[in-house]
């Protein structure tokens, strides 16, 4: 069902304080780590163990180093810093547990149903609405499926939507929700070519004609599919850390994918979709020591500063995802990132295969050049397949891009600005 609305949506939920998940996961990560480095000391009696080549240098420094030390004294302080990190990591988990919440800004009016996906209008908050007889053009925002939109509207003073209509732009971000019944059985041919096709009619009558797409990870790739599809609606195009070539600098991730391909397989079979601990776990395997080490340097952060404030809005972002239709899950995971299908012209979407050359609107790929989830050399390669794209380099990472400090100096104003120059409404 489909429907028009303008009803005041309340205030946001605040989601349950359940991470970092899967909690499981990461105490075992680094229980298994340093009781591994304890059994490692005891036996090596005769030297440092066996190390990968490109760390001899640093162990021939630390035998060095450790040169007439008792190795009962070195045991000994290795199981000293062990405890230390691990009760760093359960400090920090238990000081994000019990953190004050800062309640988020009210959403804004919901203008469009259709199941569980609403779009938002970031016209139309107080604090950005245009005056009165001026038409602001439409942008119809995409986030990725798996995760919640919110972190493109944090708080006040960091949304990439407010500050996007704080500029003169009109805002509409797809918030996709949880799938839920028939959902549950869709492929991306149903949310590109359905749903989001749906919302994109909507947009384009709010704006009196085409409007300009902007995608945010896998939100980029929904947008290009939905301008080939919707070519003559589409006024301009951005896409933000999306990939496209998942196997140019991808390799630890395709191997971890190929491991766990049999066990996802088997649980979208049973259950229908993917669940979101199952993602987590995922992506915590291209860097297991990722979380315990960020949590321990939240542990040492001192509380009430705009740091700790921040880590907590991501971190209840990052726990607060969605699960993924089983066809979904299957597309993403077996057919772009095993196959690769998207630069092999392989990903078909309503029939059609979807080809960057065909997206002939003006486009912008901005590349996170220390994103660790989209290496910059995927997103490159969409650059490169697009007729007339130009490219916007940010120093951050992934959620860094548009949740750092910098991004309202480095992402937000020229974005707004390269839309405004291409977005605006015909007369």
């Amino acid at each position: 069902m489909t429907k028009q609305t303008t009803d005041a949506a309340p205030p946001a939920r605040p989601p349950a304080v359940s991470g970092p998940r899967p909690l499981a996961l990461h105490m075992t990560v680094e229980t298994s780590t340093w009781l591994s480095s304890l059994a490692a000391l005891t036996a090596s009696s005769g030297g440092l163990p066996p190390l990968r080549p490109e760390l001899a240098e640093r162990a021939r420094d630390l035998e060095k180093a450790l040169a007439g030390v008792p190795p009962e004294a070195f045991y000994r302080a290795v199981a000293a810093e062990a405890r230390t990190r691990l009760d760093r990591f359960a400090e920090g988990v238990r000081k994000y547990r019990a953190a004050k919440r800062v309640p988020r800004p009210a959403e804004p009016p919901v203008i469009w149903r259709e199941g569980s996906s609403r779009l938002l209008d970031y016209g139309a908050v107080p604090e950005t609405a245009t005056a009165e007889g001026q038409q602001a053009p439409v942008v119809l925002v995409v986030p990725s499926l798996v995760n919640r939109y919110w972190v493109l509207d944090l708080d006040h003073d960091q949304s990439l939507l407010r500050s996007l209509a704080a500029r003169g732009l009109r805002p509409l971000v797809v918030d996709w929700d949880a799938p839920r019944g028939e959902e549950t059985a869709y492929t991306f041919t149903d949310y590109i070519a359905g749903r989001l096709s749906r919302a994109l009619d909507f947009a384009c009558d709010l704006n009196g004609g085409p409007v300009a797409l902007v995608g945010y990870c896998m939100g980029g790739l929904l947008s290009l599919a939905l301008a080939q599809l919707r070519l003559k609606d589409v006024r301009a195009l951005v896409m933000m850390a999306a990939p496209w070539d998942f196997h140019v600098a991808y390799g630890d991730l395709v191997r971890v994918l190929d491991g766990m391909m049999p066990r996802l397989e088997d649980t979208v079979a049973r259950a229908g979709v993917l669940p979101v601990d199952m993602m987590q776990t995922m992506f915590a395997g291209l860097d297991p020591y990722m979380t315990p080490e960020k949590f321990r340097r939240f542990a040492a952060m001192a509380p009430d500063t705009l740091e700790a404030r921040r880590f907590v809005q991501l971190e209840d972002w990052l726990n607060d995802g969605v699960v993924l239709p089983g066809p979904v899950a299957l597309e993403c995971f077996r057919d772009w990132h095993l196959k690769n299908t998207p630069p092999r012209g392989e990903w078909i979407v309503a029939g059609d295969p979807i080809l960057p050359a065909k997206v002939t609107c003006p486009a912008l790929v901005v590349v996170p050049e220390k994103d660790h989830i989209v290496p910059p050399a995927s997103s490159r390669a969409l650059a490169a397949a697009l007729p007339h794209a130009e490219t916007l380099s940010v120093v951050a990472g992934h959620i860094g891009l548009v949740s750092g400090g910098r991004s309202r100096k480095a992402l937000f104003a020229p974005l707004a600005g390269w839309l405004l120059a291409h977005a605006e409404p015909e007369s």
